[in-house]
């Protein structure tokens, strides 16, 4: 499988970075993972939109979503959508309250909230801690620690594992999401410090210590902010687990 870096910022886009969005292709089944602040953009320069297969969300927070707003605007309102050639309803996974928190994001007042409703767009499945089959990946969802019920993915196709992380503090969930994979995609938004907040984020120690714990093959980190020494962040994880790379918008993986 395929994995292209959509954007890769942390909490926030930054200058001429999108924030979190990937895409996982294989089969020539394209699988979009996160589709945050400035990665609509960004799928644009190497896909058409209307050719994605499926959309998964780890959690809801803007710097993950916001621009599925923007390509609810392109499905609903082009005016040559592909149809019936493509599927008019895009599969989109994510958080159980996706369909109204979605709805929300896209509506502008009050009354258009109140008959706000996404159904013809998406085909919406509530993520849950199971494995499922989307399009040629097996993908199995595993609940981590952050503020907002969220899920770390892994992915696999052809004997090949991605994990990912999502944004998640420290969890025992982690060891089982990470454990003997080829790749780890690993958020690690900030140095490590004893004064961090819990269940928020990982250091890039931390993911360093997940890699290493887990037996992964090779360790990419992304989500690190804006405000955040990328150097040392990833000089943190390499300290601990070798064979790691922080990666950066546009950079493609065969895993």
């Amino acid at each position: 499988m395929r994995l292209t870096i959509l954007g890769c910022s942390g909490s926030i886009p930054g200058p001429n970075t999108a924030a979190s969005g990937y895409l996982l292709e294989a089969e020539g089944f394209q699988l979009g993972l996160e589709l945050g602040n400035g990665a609509f953009a960004q799928l644009q320069t190497v896909l058409d939109p209307f050719d994605l297969d499926a959309l998964v969300l780890s959690h809801l927070h803007s710097d993950h979503c916001a621009d599925v707003n923007a390509l609810t605007v392109l499905r609903r309102y082009h005016p040559a959508p592909p149809y019936p050639a493509r599927p008019q309803r895009l599969p989109l996974y994510g958080p159980p309250d996706a369909p109204s928190r979605l709805a929300h994001l896209y509506a502008a007042d009050a009354d258009e909230r109140a008959g706000a409703d996404l159904s013809d767009v998406y085909e919406f499945h509530a993520l849950r801690e199971e494995r499922l089959s989307i399009g040629p990946f097996e993908v199995t969802a595993v609940a981590v620690h952050h503020p907002t019920p969220a899920f770390g993915l892994r992915v696999s196709y052809g004997g090949r594992i991605l994990a990912y992380t999502g944004d998640t503090g420290p969890c025992a969930a982690l060891g089982e999401l990470a454990d003997g994979v080829d790749v780890l995609l690993s958020e690690a938004s900030w140095t490590d410090a004893a004064d961090r907040p819990g269940g928020v984020h990982l250091s890039g120690k931390q993911a360093g210590e997940l890699a290493k714990d887990a037996g992964v093959g090779r360790l990419l980190l992304t989500h690190i902010a804006p405000w955040t020494d990328r150097g040392a962040v990833l000089a943190e994880a390499s300290a601990v687990f070798p064979d790691t790379e922080a990666v950066r918008q546009g950079s493609v993986y065969d895993i």
